[in-house]
């Protein structure tokens, strides 16, 4: 069994902080819009049962999460680059 090494060296990441409360942001709001999917099948499972775009609300709303994970994850990318563009300069451009 090999293993190879780090394919690049990793240096002190000045955007961290920024980092990781986007992501809990994110996490936070995705964990409501879930919670509405999953309170609507506990509380009021009819309600699944309608149709909406000619499709029933639960197939609806699932691929929506589907939709808003791959959204969120394209936003937390975007951002994350832009605060380690903003941040992470190295000792010698300074």
């Amino acid at each position: 069994l090999m293993l190879h090494g780090q394919a690049t060296a990793l240096e002190k990441d000045n955007a961290i902080s920024k980092k990781n409360k986007l992501g809990i942001l994110l996490f936070i709001i995705y964990m409501a819009v879930y919670s509405g999917f999953v309170g609507i099948g506990v509380i009021a499972p009819h309600i699944m049962k309608s149709k909406i775009l000619s499709q029933n609300v639960a197939v609806v709303y699932g691929l929506g999460l589907i939709v808003l994970a791959i959204i969120m994850g394209v936003i937390y990318n975007f951002y994350c680059t832009k605060f380690e563009d903003q941040l992470n300069i190295k000792e010698d451009q300074e």
